[in-house]
């Protein structure tokens, strides 16, 4: 009897693979194993999201710290992109994408934050356009959403969820900031959907030239304001499968990235401004004073000046909150001095990398 069944299940699961590949389902061809029936899917909703009173209780606390912030959201793949299918065809990547993503705009906007997003629909914006958009729309931060694969054909277990940000800390593109972004994402999203962080990294975020090392993420790359790609979960895994399918547990990813984001602007973002005009600088000797900001308090150990590209000394009053810089032998032409600095809660300041002409 247990022999029939068994086998019942197998050609079960060969007309299913046979009828999903039809519509273009991927990583099917090699599985051979029956798969494995699951039971109803399980999630809870959060206490802060189970009834409006809450909801916008929450929305209210966070109000104050993201009021007139940007934020541009892209929905990732879409259009002429809908390949990403799960095993049994029954989730489109680009179609949980736009989802959860249009979810998150609805909280952010309750919130008083200003939204823009690559796409709003199911069409095709190219890799390029969405970092283009993204430059082009005066936003603080970009967030990318996705849904991960298994890239082994068969693999119905894995299931974790990630958040990326650009390059790693020995490289010149990297900004902190783009990390500590990361951080508050990813440790919200993954609580609200019950989801581990994965073993690649400590705590769920993810460098992108862990994917593709030395360039990474092209959106990440070519987006000039800081930006990360939130990987939710696997659409391959034979439970989230299920999960990514109800619309309420779309909500509940929204409300995780909306919590990081509002818990990330909460603890605040030093800002960086150079003191001098720029335009009126001449000689070989550059003494150049900027000023730290931020009602936190700035953390003096964290201030690091680079001068194209290279680390310099510095000083830094911390009654005054600015940083003094003297560079001597500079030739004439254009340099970047490039300034990181962290407030008392441990946020870095956006990337600050300020053009100067020396006469």
């Amino acid at each position: 009897m247990k022999k029939l069944l068994l086998l019942s299940n197998d050609v079960l699961l060969v007309f299913m693979l046979i009828s999903c590949s039809g519509a273009g389902t991927t990583r099917t061809t090699n599985i051979t194993a029956p798969y494995p029936p699951v039971s109803e899917p399980y999630y809870e909703i959060p206490r802060d999201l189970k009834d409006d009173y809450s909801r916008i209780e929450t929305i209210e606390r966070y109000r104050k710290y993201l009021d007139g912030i940007k934020i541009f959201i892209d929905p990732g793949h879409g259009g002429s992109d809908r390949k990403n299918k799960s095993i049994m065809g029954n989730i489109v990547e680009a179609d949980v994408n736009l989802k959860v993503a249009l979810y998150l705009k609805e909280f952010l906007e309750e919130a008083g934050i200003i939204v823009s997003m690559s796409r709003t629909e199911d069409e095709t914006v190219e890799l390029d356009a969405r970092s283009t958009m993204a430059n082009n729309s005066s936003a603080d931060i970009f967030i990318s959403i996705h849904h991960n694969a298994s890239s082994t054909g068969g693999d119905f277990w894995t299931n974790y969820t990630s958040t990326f940000y650009h390059a790693r800390e020995e490289n010149d593109e990297y900004e902190p900031c783009e990390r500590d972004i990361a951080r508050y994402i990813q440790r919200d999203l993954s609580y609200v959907m019950g989801n581990p962080g994965g073993l690649i990294s400590f705590d769920g975020t993810v460098s992108d030239y862990s994917i593709f090392p030395g360039d990474g993420f092209s959106v990440l790359r070519k987006t000039e304001i800081p930006a990360v790609l939130v990987e939710c979960a696997f659409y391959t895994n034979r439970r989230e499968e299920q999960r990514l399918a109800i619309d309420e547990f779309n909500r509940i990813q929204a409300w995780g990235i909306f919590r990081g984001i509002g818990k990330y602007f909460s603890a605040g973002v030093p800002s960086v401004e150079l003191l001098q005009d720029e335009s009126k600088l001449s000689g070989s000797e550059l003494n150049l004073v900027l000023h730290l900001n931020d009602n936190n308090g700035i953390n003096p150990k964290s201030v690091v000046v680079y001068f194209d590209a290279k680390e310099i000394e510095h000083q830094f009053d911390l009654e005054s909150n600015k940083i003094f810089v003297d560079i001597y032998n500079v030739v004439k032409g254009e340099h970047i001095i490039h300034v990181v600095c962290a407030n008392t809660n441990g946020n870095h300041s956006f990337p600050y990398r300020k053009k100067l002409l020396l006469q």
